[in-house]
């Protein structure tokens, strides 16, 4: 169960680091539950090497974060031996490199200070030592590998990565630790038994992501449907009330941060920045806002985008976390009710089908979509250095000119630009005569309106495909399906 699934290219880096004959310094990000204390456990523990791991503790004191210290400094160098607890983090740092000098330079050393940012609290002092420590000392030891790590990403990357003190320019490889694809997630529930297939898979993926932490409640012998009822519907049950806990584990003012959330989430199409500044009522003086939303962006919840011909009004916003979207859309709303009734065992069930979940479902599949760019890229055989990017037109109130919304589209450097439409069925999308049209005259309206004289050609990304009509022979120049998801 400890084997690491996925993650390939973050451990063929992890490796080369190890490999090194130098010292490194490490950084590794991503937002909360995503999977970065397993990987760097189950990846250096299997190594040849002496691993340190210390985990801060959220909320502790100066003291309790150097007792954690002290405990596994005995541990690892001493036999569990009782020391002394450190009174500060420079004299914590330096009965470390005291122990780490004892040891032979021909053994690799990790030193993985995990959760960073709650061991470095305000007037803690950890890191001006760790700014001294890794200057004066551990940089000469070429068996040392500092690896750092928190869940806040942008504290990482401000007070690390751009540090602009003493450890500015330091880092020697970064790793942003995503979500799993959809592959990597129907990997990790066979390697627990769950023997989804992939609409299965797919089905799961639209409500809890490709969360590890959330993917490992998936229970063998219950239906996707069953699943969800028990962890999200269910007073009980772990993501029924996980959103809250996740937002206040992240951001010390977690209620602007949720406000924010809110907002965007009530635009499925993504809401312009200055609509936002607007409905957000939050000052930008010192940068307040674009904190918070760089914030978001870098924690994996949203996206900024700038669809083509979109230019005046700026950037937009768009949530691309499935489980916040499913929370806000489904759970929240429900959650007095589910706590006095009991209906938790049917409640999702009865929501399958119904106009609610069937538009909630497209915007779930679309975002997926974007996250599996590189495999619709691929499949289509897109060149590389194409745009891609997503197209609106709205047409002047009081005009009877047509708008026009394209899902996906690549302007590519061959003369063609690929519109693409996402659609999520469980059966394969029709495109009868009316839809047909509909295509048509997004086609008609992009060419108008963006004067290009490159070919246009049409795809759809269709989880169950399509069925073959003249309209789709006609119109449909390729097609994209769940399998080529699960590239």
């Amino acid at each position: 169960m400890n084997t690491i699934i996925g993650r390939k290219n973050e451990q063929k880096k992890l490796q080369n680091c190890l490999d090194s004959k130098s010292s490194e310094f490490v950084a590794i990000y991503g937002r909360r539950r995503i999977g970065k204390t397993f990987l760097m456990r189950e990846f250096f523990v299997k190594k040849k090497c002496t691993f340190f791991h210390v985990t801060g503790l959220k909320n502790g004191s100066l003291k309790e974060q150097l007792t954690e210290f002290s405990k596994e400094l005995s541990r690892v160098f001493y036999n569990d031996a009782e020391l002394k607890t450190p009174a500060s983090w420079m004299e914590a740092f330096e009965l470390l490199t005291k122990s780490i000098s004892k040891i032979p330079q021909k053994n690799k050393i990790v030193l993985f200070l995990d959760e960073l940012p709650w061991l470095a609290s305000p007037k803690s002092g950890l890191l001006t030592a760790l700014e001294y420590y890794w200057n004066r000392h551990w940089v000469n030891f070429a068996n040392i590998r500092l690896v750092v790590c928190g869940s806040s990403a942008s504290w990482i990357i401000n007070k690390i990565i751009n540090n602009k003190g003493g450890l500015h320019n330091r880092v020697t490889l970064r790793i942003k630790l995503a979500p799993f694809s959809l592959t990597e997630s129907i990997e990790y529930l066979h390697s627990r038994g769950v023997k989804f297939n992939e609409q299965q898979t797919l089905e799961v993926y639209m409500i809890l992501g490709g969360v590890p932490f959330y993917l490992r409640y998936i229970e063998n012998g219950l239906s996707v449907l069953q699943n969800i009822n028990q962890l999200c519907f269910n007073e009980n049950g772990p993501l029924f009330d996980e959103f809250k806990q996740l937002f206040s584990s992240l951001f010390n003012e977690s209620l602007a941060y949720i406000e924010l959330i809110r907002i965007i989430a009530a635009h499925s199409n993504g809401i312009p920045r200055l609509e936002l500044e607007a409905k957000a009522k939050l000052s930008q003086k010192g940068g307040s806002l674009s904190q918070k939303l760089e914030d978001l962006e870098i924690a994996g919840f949203i996206m900024a985008f700038l669809p083509q011909e979109c230019n005046k009004k700026g950037i937009y916003y768009k949530i691309i976390d499935e489980y916040t979207l499913f929370y806000l859309r489904w759970i929240e709303p429900m959650q007095s009710q589910l706590i006095k009734k009991d209906i938790s065992n049917t409640y999702w069930l009865k929501q399958v089908g119904t106009p609610a979940h069937t538009s909630w479902a497209g915007l779930a599949f679309e975002s997926i979509c974007y996250k599996h760019l590189g495999c619709i890229s691929r499949s289509l055989n897109i060149p590389s250095g194409s745009i891609t990017t997503s197209w609106r037109y709205v047409a002047k109130v009081g005009t009877i000119k047509p708008g026009a919304q394209i899902d996906l589209l690549f302007d590519r450097g061959d003369g063609l630009v690929t519109l693409c439409e996402i659609k999520y069925t469980k059966s394969p999308f029709l495109i009868d005569k009316n839809y047909a049209s509909s295509i048509l005259r997004k086609i008609a309206v992009y060419q108008k309106q963006t004067a290009t004289n490159k070919q246009i050609v049409f795809a759809m990304i269709s989880a169950n495909g399509l069925k073959p009509t003249i309209y789709s022979k006609e119109l449909i120049s390729a097609q994209i399906t769940l399998a080529d998801l699960f590239e």
